[in-house]
């Protein structure tokens, strides 16, 4: 049996993946890693992108923003790689629907923002930044192979 690491994806609503994994690709606020098994412990910061697991040659695709990611040795020296997202969605799960409503919610937040004394940037910009990241990552993959 090839060595694999254990990935746990979770929002504040739900968990998004557990699964054994061959590797994964995220991004940090520091750049993009790729994490194998036996990777030394680390914490870092999530920036808005895509996190990539690969298993059994197959990708995984997910969409993400924000959050936090832990790699640490668990029980049996298994690397565990724990992300804790403030949103996370398979690339599957992004319907056409879904992205015109995210383009939509965008353009009504920035018709929001006109009005500067009745917003909330922080909750701004972080809906903005969800509607963005799906529309991205959803064009990304539309032409690419992976497992739903």
């Amino acid at each position: 049996m090839s060595k694999q690491l254990k990935l746990k994806i979770i929002t504040p609503e739900r968990l998004v993946l557990e699964e054994m994994v061959d590797q994964v690709t995220l991004p940090t606020t520091e750049g993009e890693i790729t994490i194998l098994p036996e990777h030394i412990p680390l914490i870092a910061g999530l920036a808005s992108g895509d996190i990539v697991a690969v298993v059994n040659g197959e990708h995984v695709p997910m969409a993400v923003a924000g959050g936090f990611m832990e790699i640490k040795q668990g029980e049996n020296k298994i690397t565990e790689v724990a992300i804790l997202a403030d949103f996370a969605e398979h690339v599957s799960e992004i319907s056409d629907e879904k992205i015109e409503k995210a383009k939509a919610r965008a353009i009504e937040l920035e018709k929001q923002m006109e009005n500067k004394d009745h917003v909330d940037f922080e909750h701004f910009e972080a809906e903005l930044e969800r509607s963005l990241t799906r529309v991205k990552i959803a064009d990304k993959w539309r032409t690419r192979k992976y497992r739903k």
